[in-house]
């Protein structure tokens, strides 16, 4: 699969840092520092347009070291952008934490991972199977 990528920010191309990493960073491409005050939210641009192959998307997910850190994470928990979305990429950042947090120009603030999709054949029926579970969710197994 080849993902087309616009960079239009002064940063280096994103990539895999890793043999084995899944992601690949988006970085800040504002050109001024971005303060996040506690239990706010900002969308951050990141100077990246992505050509994404029909039939697959992009998953925008919070970096674990931001998240541990500092208690940033995404609004949305993952962000998804479609093979059709031919805009900027941009990411819904929170400050979970008590603390302000500074987001500077270059900084990696999300990471992106492909994913192949499958689209479901949507049928109307007028009742659908029962199941032993049926209805129960949230917590029903008593699980905590």
């Amino acid at each position: 699969m080849k993902v087309r990528i616009l960079k239009k920010n002064k940063f280096e191309m994103p990539e895999y840092k890793t043999e084995g990493s899944s992601g690949i960073d988006l970085r800040c491409s504002s050109s001024e520092p971005i303060e996040l005050e506690p239990l706010e939210r900002k969308l951050v641009p990141t100077g990246i347009f992505m050509e994404i192959p029909i039939g697959y998307e992009a998953q925008v997910r919070a970096r674990s070291g931001l998240a541990i850190k500092h208690g940033i994470s995404l609004v949305n928990g993952i962000g998804t952008i479609d093979s059709d979305y031919r805009g900027g990429i941009k990411v819904i950042l929170v400050n979970l934490s008590k603390d302000k947090f500074t987001i500077n120009p270059g900084d990696r603030i999300a990471q992106v991972v492909f994913q192949k999709i499958e689209k479901a054949e949507l049928i109307e029926v007028k009742e659908i199977n029962d199941t032993e579970r049926g209805s129960g969710g949230f917590g029903h197994t008593g699980i905590k």
